[in-house]
């Protein structure tokens, strides 16, 4: 039922992680290239995937079945890092991996009905969750990618930086 509000949560725990965060400069230049690779995993595959039209199996899908999550991931972990606060971390990372995992689940099993032997040739192939860097079609469209909508990860990302550059900068 939690994965239902899943974004909802976000916006929660965000929030939070943002209140309790204790960023320091390096911190946030730790952190940050690894939120950056999350935001750019987000994309190549948002630049992809049509939900439920057709299976999505190149480009970022070729290297994992689900990179919008593993992008996710180090979206968190790297906010986890910037926030240099051990709480703050965890109200990343422990709902991530609680809830995660079976929205995964639950989405290959959907997938699974609509394109029965297509998606168990392609789990066959590729990993789960950590990607394997192989060979991959390419296949990104911007306007598929603006059509997902994925440009709002990356406003989120530049505002998250913000707002903890601020609140390191305005802590003096």
């Amino acid at each position: 039922m939690i994965q239902l509000f899943r974004v909802s949560l976000g916006f929660v725990v965000a929030a939070a992680v943002f209140y309790l965060a204790s960023p320091t400069y390096a911190s946030i230049l730790s952190g940050l290239p690894i939120a950056i690779a999350g935001a750019v995993f987000r994309a190549l595959a948002a630049g992809v995937i049509r939900k439920d039209s057709r299976l999505a199996t190149s480009g970022a899908y070729g290297w994992t079945r689900n990179p919008l999550y593993f992008g996710s991931s180090l979206l968190a972990l790297g906010f986890a890092v910037m926030s240099f606060n051990v709480i703050a971390a965890g109200l990343l990372l422990i709902p991530f991996a609680l809830i995660y995992p079976r929205v995964i689940q639950n989405e290959e099993a959907h997938l699974e009905r609509l394109f029965a032997r297509e998606f168990q040739a392609y789990r066959s192939q590729v990993p789960r969750f950590l990607p394997s860097f192989r060979r991959s079609e390419p296949s990104f469209s911007w306007s598929q990618y603006l059509a997902n909508r994925e440009y709002n990860t990356a406003l989120g990302v530049f505002a998250g930086v913000t707002v903890l550059v601020l609140k390191r900068h305005l802590s003096f």
